[in-house]
This record gives structure tokens, sequence and C-alpha cells, in this order.
């Protein structure tokens, strides 16, 4: 009788052992879900959700540059416009570049964790984990990375009226093409030696992207045919009709509502942009045309370029496509159809009988416009990964101030208090507009 007791007391005791490190299995279980569940909702807050920023380098880019969704801000000519002063910042789109780089950034961390959790690793291991691969932002590194952002971005369309109207060189598709030339040569160098990786340039790939191609030439030709005739502080309010169409665009195409606040600040930038231009002194009809038919290609390239980017990654090998890979795209298949467009406006004629062509300083002012271009991409993406995208388009938008009291100042522009009065008020409803999108996302 005794031995039975002890062989039952013996079997109850195995049994309430193994349920208490069940219990402790499970409670660690739910310790490590409630963490991976923190961690989701702090990786949604952070993530980019939205359309295609209005107000970036390659106001696409960036609006190109994250044009990996906002894209709202800033387009330049690198998957957005590599021409700095296309200032539409996709930073609202999921779809530009920068935009994905900085999901996929976050996806990796997501990632991480959960593989941690799977090897039932604790909490302080796995923290130590997360702590060793997490990014160490530098705010020296974020300062001159910014720096280099906004410097390479001014310098970018201050150079490009430079030669158009300083020079008086009539040839914008001519620069156009020398530019993304530079572009190609220089992507192409670096991906040849390793220093940055690109997808290869198949037939498929180019078919799927060849669409969008034209309108992106379309979209660096009127805005250097629009820099020629209108001043720096103009062009940059103009653009923001851009933010406005691209808003309806989204509405109809993607069925994306606004908040009051973002509908706010693009009623505020119609009217900065109609009083700019009664007050402008030197307002030029045919400047103002090419600039709002920019407008509205800038707006088209942002909006199709979400489509044509998931498209496009089905036909790459590695089912990606990053940013370089959109700037050689971009720029190479741009070269045959400027040179066709070249002899179709007659630029050929005028490049033969120009003088500037013969001038030393001519040729070293146009590569080094070609050189910006890239570094607007460049430190575009560099001052993403330093700071985010909140910074980022904020920088974005404010950016637009320093460039139009430079490009005032610069050229000698003549200007009434009305207008400047305009055009401060367009500056400050662009900046009121990236505050109303992150208040939208967040």
């Amino acid at each position: 009788m005794l031995e039975t007791i002890c062989k039952l007391s013996k079997y109850w005791f195995q049994v309430g052992t193994n349920a208490l490190l069940k219990l402790h299995n499970n409670t660690q279980l739910l310790i490590n879900i409630a963490n991976l569940i923190s961690s989701l909702n702090k990786y949604k807050r952070i993530m980019p959700t939205g359309g295609v920023t209005l107000d970036t380098p390659d106001d696409l880019v960036i609006e190109r540059q994250l044009l990996l969704d906002d894209t709202t801000q800033n387009v330049d000519k690198f998957g957005i416009s590599n021409h700095g002063e296309h200032n539409v910042v996709v930073l609202d789109q999921l779809t530009s570049p920068l935009r994905r780089e900085f999901g996929n950034r976050s996806m990796k961390s997501l990632n991480s964790e959960a593989v941690d959790l799977e090897a039932g690793t604790d909490d302080k291991e796995r923290d130590k984990q997360t702590r060793s691969i997490k990014l160490v932002k530098d705010p020296n590194q974020a300062l001159l990375s910014g720096l280099a952002y906004c410097i390479s971005s001014c310098s970018m369309i201050l150079i490009n009226k430079y030669v158009l109207s300083s020079y008086d060189f009539n040839a914008g598709i001519s620069l156009m093409l020398y530019q993304n030339l530079v572009s190609v040569v220089i992507v192409s160098t670096l991906s040849f030696f390793g220093l940055i990786s690109t997808e290869p340039l198949t037939w498929k790939l180019v078919k799927v992207w060849l669409p969008v191609n034209f309108i992106f030439v379309g979209m660096l030709i009127t805005s250097l045919f629009s820099l020629k005739y209108i001043n720096v502080a103009m062009v940059t309010v103009l653009k923001n009709v851009t933010n406005v169409i691209t808003a309806l665009g989204e509405m109809y195409l993607f069925k994306k509502s606004h908040d009051s606040r973002v509908w706010a600040a693009l009623f505020l930038m119609i009217i900065s942009a109609v009083s700019g231009g009664v007050t402008d002194i030197s307002f030029h009809a045919v400047g103002y045309t090419w600039q709002i038919l920019n407008c509205f290609l800038t707006a088209s390239y942002s909006l199709t370029l979400r489509r044509v980017m998931d498209t496009a990654k089905q036909v790459t090998k590695s089912g990606n496509l990053n940013e370089f890979t959109m700037v050689l795209l971009n720029n190479t298949l741009s070269l045959p159809l400027g040179l066709l467009l070249i002899f179709l406006f007659n630029e050929v004629d005028y490049l033969f009988d120009t003088p500037l062509l013969r001038m030393p300083t001519f040729w070293l002012v146009m590569t080094s416009s070609g050189f910006l271009g890239l570094a607007i991409s460049f430190t575009s993406m560099w001052f993403l990964h330093q700071t985010g995208a909140t910074t980022y388009s904020l920088v974005g938008s404010l950016n637009k101030i320093p460039l139009s009291v430079a490009g005032i100042l610069l050229f000698h522009v003549p200007t009434s208090f009305q207008n400047f009065t305009s055009i401060l008020f367009g500056l400050l409803a662009g900046v009121f507009f990236a505050r109303a999108k992150m208040r939208e996302k967040s």
C-alpha cells in the first residue's frame, strides 16, 4: 500500500512539474508575442503609407528617392526627376525608391525579431541581438547629409537657370540629353566596379518602363523650358500646383481620400500660385505655359510610376527595382528619344552655330549640372537613412525658401512687395502641406 502511494505521489509530482514548465513556456511565449506586436505597431507608425511626394529631390525620389510611396515632395531625375527643380516629394507613395528602401529596412528588422521568437531566445538575448543590428544614427552625419542634400538640390536648379538664362543657351533638350548622358556614364561606371548594384536592362524591363519614360522625358524638358523664362522663385511656387493635380489623381485613380488639413493646404497653394502670377513683374506667357504643362506631366509621372514599378519588379532578376536601376533605366532610355527630339525641334543647327560649345567654362558648367543631378539622388538617400521620412519631407519643403531667395538675389529678379508676399505665402503653404501629409499618415 505504501509503495503504491509513493508511486502515485511520484507520478503526480511529475505531472505537476510538467504543467508548471508548460505554463512557464506559455507565459514566455505570450511575453514574446506581446513584444512582437509592440514592434509591429512601432514600425506601422514609421512606415510610409500614402501617395506620391510632391516636393523632394526628384520631386517624385524621392517622390523618385523613399518614390518609394510618398514621393510628394521631390521629383528629380532619379526615379522621379533628376533635375532638383521638380520638387515633387514622392514621400506619400510607397512606390518611391527611397520609400521602398525604407520599407525594406523596416521589414528586415521585423524579420530578425520573428526568427528570435521561433528560436525561443529570451527577452534579454533578443534585445541584445536587436541592438547589435540596429542602425546607429549619428547626429553629425544627419546634419552633414541634410546640408549635402539641400546644397545639391538648390545648386542643380540654380545652375540650370544660369545655363539657360545667363548663357542664353537655347537648346534645352540638348542640355537634358547631356546631363542624362553624364548620369548614365557615372552610374554604369560605379556598377561596373561593384560600388552600387543595378538590375540588368532586359528587353522585358525596357518594354514595361518605356511608356513612363516618355512622360519622364517630357517632364524634364518642360521643366527646363519653363526655367528659361520664369524666375526660380515663381517656378518653385508654381510647382505646388503639381500637388493639387496629384491629389485629385489619387482620388480618381486610387480612391484615396485626404483630410481637411491637406485640402486647406492645397487651396492655399492655388491662391499663392494665382496671386504670384498676377503680381509677377517679369511674367512670361510662354514660360507659364511650359510650367503648367510640366505640372501635369510631373503629376502623371508620379501617379503612373506606382503601377509601372510593381510590374517592373516582376520582370527583374531579383524581383526588386532599386533607385540606381531607375536612374540608369530612365536616363538610358531618354538618350535615343532625346536625340530624336533634338532633330524635331531643330536644335542641331543652333548647336553648330553657337559659340558657347567652344567655351571650356560652358562645358564645365554643363558637366557639373550632370554631376549635381546624380548628387541629388545620392544625398537624398543618405539623408533619408540618417533621419527619416518625416524629417526628409519637411526639409524638402523648407529648402525651397532659401532657394527662392537665392534665385531672386543671384539673378537680380525685379519684384514687388505684392509678388514677394505671394511667393512667401506659397512657400509657407508648401510647408503646411508637408505637415498636413505627415499628420494624415500618422
